[in-house]
């Protein structure tokens, strides 16, 4: 094993356990941006005691962990030729010809023609696909929004069975 490798291990091990450790050391409800007032009778260690048990339960209830998030990765979408920059060409090349037999010269009116319908075909297929790029990247983002949403409903609800108040 290298130097690099060994010093690469050393390193995630280490910010695994810091933030494992700073985590641990600050609330969890304050970790998930909530905030927790207990009821009354209930001191610090009780607290945090009933936050590590919901932490647990609202984990086990929704698969979700805030320690280690699933990462929801967009689908990729499909860039590949569809033909769409030879029916565009066609049209253009139609068109050009009906221009050009106007001004005498059909050929010369059907290959500029196909060239603009080509090229303004495949720059559509292009816009397209980034608009379908970037529809499955937000749908990707609000999933991985949805499931940490849920993640605080559960420990909420766990939370507030316990007698806590949460905001």
């Amino acid at each position: 094993m290298s130097t690099k490798s060994i010093f690469q291990i050393i390193t995630v091990l280490f910010i695994s356990v810091y933030t494992t450790n700073v985590f641990a050391q600050t609330d969890i409800s304050k970790g998930l941006g909530l905030y927790a007032f207990p009821p009354d009778g209930k001191d610090a260690a009780a607290q945090e005691a009933d936050e590590l048990a919901c932490f647990k339960w609202a984990k086990e209830q929704t698969g979700y962990d805030p320690m280690n998030p699933t990462q929801v990765r967009a689908a990729q979408v499909d860039k590949s030729a569809d033909g769409t920059a030879v029916r565009t060409a066609a049209r253009g090349a139609a068109a050009g010809a009906v221009i050009g037999s106007i001004s005498g010269d059909m050929g010369k009116g059907a290959a500029y023609g196909a060239v603009i319908g080509g090229l303004s075909g495949r720059r559509a297929k292009v816009v397209g696909d980034q608009q379908k790029q970037q529809q499955a990247n937000q749908a990707a983002a609000a999933a991985q929004q949805n499931m940490a949403a849920d993640y605080n409903k559960a420990f909420t609800v766990c939370m507030e069975a316990k007698g806590y108040t949460i905001k």
